[in-house]
């Protein structure tokens, strides 16, 4: 709507278009807020797969250095063979 229209509107359709307004406003706002929080949630999501994937790759390398010295322990028990 142009300036010249809006000049020519009475005062209850500015308010009217004012009200409007403002509960686009509201709506939209509410919308930032709960996409915010998602955001945050992908975050700690993304931050927690980082956590997991270390502590799995960690737990990976406890288990090859448990297979190392058992596969060790076996060749001195059994002599070498």
């Amino acid at each position: 709507m142009t300036d010249r229209q809006l000049r020519h509107l009475k005062r209850t359709d500015l308010l009217e278009l004012l009200l409007e307004q403002r509960e686009e406003n509201e709506r939209l706002q509410k919308k930032l807020e709960e996409t915010e929080k998602e955001l945050k949630q992908q975050k700690l999501d993304i931050a927690n797969a980082g956590s997991i994937a270390e502590a799995a790759l960690r737990v990976s390398h406890v288990f090859e250095d448990a297979q190392r010295a058992a596969d060790l322990y076996l060749k001195h028990v059994t002599g070498g063979q």
